[in-house]
């Protein structure tokens, strides 16, 4: 029979229950909306022993941060493995999953929330954002980036950035056809560089050479060329 005398949590065990408790409130609501008291009665305990833990609601929102920034960059890891374009669009299906899922702490992460400007908040943006630069250069199979190729990643990350954000206001584009337009607005990003550099022109060959006909690069072509003519 049970005697109903709950385990006692060891220190570190507890300090990431609070953190779990307090990523799965500020998923669901803004950070400014929930307070240390709602964190404590979601947990099961007192409001002290939250700041025996943790001093106060900000070092809390940023350890919370700190795990919602790894498990969106975990979003970004796709083997490489068969056309770019489908890896691509995998990986965008992965990510809008995730904004999907954690909207309130997706827009707390990228937007900053009350820690905005923070030296710890600005890190783990940063680091998503190298995360997902570091992705694309290894599926391009590209160690160092020349300054074109550099500009066009980054450019399309904030893109892809920008455009979560805004889809969470009201989503009103459904999520599949942006997870195809984001793919396709990198190949174009591409495309235009190359008219202009060789170098990029050999990384768009790179990128086409593999294409299958119902790809999303091939249907981006497809679609270009039926407006021309």
């Amino acid at each position: 029979m049970s005697t109903g005398v709950r385990r006692r949590m060891g220190v570190e065990e507890r300090r990431q229950q609070l953190i779990g408790v307090a990523l799965d409130l500020f998923s669901r609501r803004s950070p400014d909306e929930v307070s240390i008291d709602e964190i404590a009665a979601a947990a099961g305990i007192s409001r002290p022993l939250v700041y025996h833990y943790f001093p106060g609601k900000m070092s809390l929102y940023e350890a919370a941060l700190q795990r919602a920034s790894e498990e969106l960059k975990a979003r970004f890891t796709e083997p490489h493995e068969g056309p770019l374009g489908t890896r691509l669009l995998r990986v965008m299906s992965r990510f809008f999953e995730h904004v999907d899922e954690h909207g309130p702490g997706f827009s707390a992460l990228m937007r900053g929330g009350p820690a905005v400007g923070s030296t710890t908040t600005n890190a783990l943006i940063d680091s998503v954002r190298q995360a997902a630069y570091d992705q694309m250069l290894a599926h391009l199979g590209i160690a160092d980036a020349p300054p074109r190729l550099e500009l066009v990643i980054r450019s399309w990350i904030s893109l892809a950035e920008s455009t979560a954000l805004i889809w969470l206001d009201g989503r009103r584009i459904p999520r599949e056809e942006l997870e195809v337009q984001l793919v396709h607005d990198f190949a174009a990003l591409v495309a235009v560089s190359a008219a202009r550099d060789e170098g990029m022109a050999d990384v768009l060959r790179a990128m086409l050479e593999d294409e299958p006909a119902d790809g999303p690069f091939a249907e981006l072509v497809g679609r270009l060329s039926a407006l021309a003519s």
